[in-house]
């Protein structure tokens, strides 16, 4: 592993020269490029990356970064070895690392390991779906299965997929939304009455001010620094709260225009408060402070359109400074000088991503957001509002199409009227409560929908014996990951299509839709011929399976479904709110709107009140959070760089500020093993071992490592309070020299 010093912007021509390399030499160049050439056009493919919107008007040629031709390379892939899976054990690919396992090339028939078997072996797509429906159907009641859902999953497949748990007869549907923006929702369900974001793209073009906290957007969301790029062109101030100093967020060379080429770029953040880990809650708290102190209220947006103002203010009065200061880590002086800004602006944007998602107060930081917006009636009015910015392309859709263990009365009533059954009430399990009730044999069955669920989860030796309890773990899947691995008595792994790729079926070509981060449902429409005839798409798949488990016991016509998902569509628009005329309105170029009450201005805010949380360490204790290397999206592992923070070949290191190293008697390349102390009835310690410590621009007492290398020290019961998020931003850990 090579360190070098991090470069001071991002994106610009190097950016372009790494996603063009990642084409080569992960996928085929001529594939590749022909998807590329309508990624995130009008009628094309919608990235399978983040959830980032594109213009309703016109768009550019390349409306890709390089994070979603890394996606794009990844997908296309066309090798494929006929005897790989005979020729591995289980045991033997379980030693490998995850980037090897994901260029091993696209999956391409279905998969059986069989109970005491150590190899996977080819099976027919048709045994396949009636093995698992007789597994489904021998359950002694429907809660035993575990409907897993990912956030790459297309609307069709995720109303398909939520229908057929329900028909069978449970809400078991944990997500990937379980673990990074369900803070969100919860906070936002609460405050303005609605779980998503209340902006459009547009309202960028009019924003005075935006908000940028616990974000990371060069790595996670790059083109969302165009986006910043031409609102801080047109006089827009971007303030940017983040423990890290990430170069994407400092300056952006737009690699579509001159100055991204030849010159130094834009530069973005006007402030950039390095706030402690979770100290986000006391800096918030600062900010409104001062402004109040300076008269940035807006009275009449108060009076008319909230509640809760009384015991807002009185809460804020009665914080003391010091302690204020304390806990964020920033002057005094700093947040009056970001108050100042905001006292003097009404149009105000804040974004945020899972940087304040996972901690155990998440809801509750994300309400102070709302609080400072409500201060300033940035809520319901062009150029303000809310951004919560999904990670993964369709995460916000699947939530939309009714993946959820805790669905509306109202929703159930309404399947119930549309397709002639009673729909289960209890609610089901999210993530967390899903991994417990594996362990303690109460959930016999695990079936995924796209992901990676063992990489994406939290205390990975627990969860993964939490798989390796069941009586049969499935995975629907386009690349070989490290779930396919690690499972139950017996495994399936059923190969698909993924969004590149042509989907027929006897109805003739089909598309799917998607729903990005802003409430836009467009269509993505694959154009490359797949690796394999034997490939199957999530719809289909779903399908299938639904016919080999509900039989006789549905009245849904699963076959019609499978072969035009156009009737799929019918069907959403009679059950989900705001989707009347579907299949009419994804067809128009650019797809439609979902309603946004907030948004339009018709809401009540709700002013909340929230303690400064009590961080207590120890004298050797640090703070860790977990983070995305530039090389990575999710759990895929594109690479083993993170050019951005100076990483070359390697993942295992351990982000650190010089003086904690210095106070352990460490040094930067010192070799360390990281323990985990969760403070529970009895305390839990987790270790990993070997991790190469770099000095880095972090607040004392913070440390930032990888995921999912570092996931074995998120304690699975440390949680945040209402959404039951793992908290993987707050991990308090030690660091001892390695002596292995």
């Amino acid at each position: 592993m090579k360190v070098t010093q991090p470069p001071r912007s991002a994106a610009g021509v190097a950016g372009v020269a790494r996603a063009m390399r990642s084409l080569a030499t992960d996928g085929d160049f001529v594939r590749g490029s022909k998807a590329l050439l309508v990624l995130n056009q009008k009628g094309g493919i919608d990235c399978m990356s983040c959830a980032w919107p594109e213009s309703d008007g016109d768009r550019r040629t390349a409306e890709f970064c390089e994070s979603g031709a890394k996606a794009v390379a990844w997908e296309t892939d066309p090798r494929h070895d006929p005897g790989f899976f005979s020729r591995y054990s289980v045991a033997e690919l379980l030693e490998r690392s995850d980037y090897w396992l994901g260029q091993q090339g696209r999956l391409t028939q279905p998969l059986y390991l069989r109970e005491g078997g150590s190899h996977y072996e080819p099976i027919s797509w048709s045994n396949a779906f009636e093995l698992i429906g007789r597994e489904l159907r021998a359950l002694d009641h429907p809660d035993e299965a575990v409907f897993y859902t990912s956030g790459r999953t297309s609307n069709e497949a995720a109303f398909l997929w939520q229908l057929f748990a329900r028909q069978f007869g449970t809400n078991n549907m944990p997500d990937c939304s379980n673990m990074c923006h369900e803070s969100s929702g919860t906070a936002l369900t609460e405050t303005v009455g609605i779980g998503k974001g209340t902006v459009t793209l547009e309202d960028f073009d009019h924003a005075q001010v935006i908000l940028i906290l616990g974000q990371n957007p060069g790595t996670n969301h790059p083109r969302m620094m165009t986006t910043l790029k031409r609102a801080k062109e047109r006089g827009a101030k971007i303030v940017v709260m983040n423990p890290l100093v990430e170069p994407g967020l400092v300056r952006f060379k737009d690699p579509q225009e001159l100055s991204g080429i030849f010159g130094n770029g834009t530069a973005l953040a006007d402030y950039y408060l390095q706030v402690r880990i979770n100290g986000d809650v006391a800096l918030l708290k600062g900010i409104m402070k001062e402004m109040l102190a300076l008269g940035g209220v807006d009275h009449d947006f108060i009076r008319a359109k909230t509640k809760g103002w009384d015991g807002f203010v009185s809460d804020l009065e009665s914080e003391d400074f010091d302690a204020i200061v304390r806990q964020a880590g920033i002057a005094r002086a700093e947040m009056r000088e970001v108050a100042k800004l905001l006292a003097a602006s009404d149009r105000i944007i804040a974004c945020w991503a899972m940087g304040l998602t996972q901690h155990k107060n998440a809801v509750g930081s994300i309400q102070e957001i709302v609080n400072l917006l409500l201060m300033r009636g940035s809520i319901g009015k062009p150029g303000a509002g809310t951004c919560p910015v999904r990670g993964h392309s369709n995460v916000q859709g699947d939530r939309t199409m009714g993946i959820f263990e805790r669905p509306s009365e109202a929703f159930l009533n309404k399947l119930q009227e549309v397709f002639h059954f009673e729909p289960p009430r209890k609610h089901g399990y999210d993530t967390v409560r899903a991994i417990h009730a594996m362990h303690a044999g109460e959930a016999k069955i695990f079936i995924a929908l796209g992901g990676n669920f063992l990489s994406a989860t939290p205390d990975t030796v627990y969860t993964a014996e939490a798989l390796r309890k069941t009586r049969m773990t499935v995975q629907v899947s386009t690349k070989l990951n490290r779930s396919h691995l690690v499972t139950g008595k017996q495994a399936l792994i059923l190969p698909c299509l993924g969004r590149t790729d042509t989907d027929r079926q006897s109805k003739g070509l089909q598309f799917v839709t998607t729903e990005n981060s802003m409430g836009v449902v467009q269509m993505s429409q694959g154009t490359l011929e797949p690796v394999s005839p034997d490939l199957k798409s999530e719809p289909a798949i779903v399908c299938e399976i639904a016919r080999a488990t509900l039989v006789g016991n549905s009245h849904a016509d699963w076959a019609a479904m499978r072969d035009d998902y156009d009737l799929i569509r019918n069907y959403i628009a009679a059950c989900i709110p705001g989707c009347s005329g579907y299949n009419a309105k994804v067809r128009r170029p650019g797809g439609f709107y979902l309603p946004n009450a907030p948004r339009a201005g018709n809401f009540v805010g709700v002013f909340t009140v929230h303690p400064l949380p009590d961080h207590r360490l120890e004298a050797d204790e640090l703070v860790m959070m977990t983070i995305r290397s530039h090389d990575q999206f999710n759990t895929t592992i594109y690479g083993l760089d993170d050019v951005y923070r100076g990483i070359h070949q390697g993942r295992r290191v351990i982000f650190m500020n010089a003086l904690d190293i210095s106070e352990r008697g460490l040094g930067a390349g010192a070799v360390v093993d990281i323990t985990s102390h969760w403070r529970a009835a009895e305390r839990e310690d987790r270790t990993v071992d070997r991790f190469v410590v770099v000095p880095f621009n972090i607040p004392r007492g913070n440390c930032a490592t990888y995921f999912p290398e570092a996931n074995p020290l998120v304690p699975v019961n440390s949680v945040a309070d209402r959404s039951n998020t793992p908290t993987s931003k707050y991990v308090v850990v030690v660091v001892n020299r390695s002596l292995s």
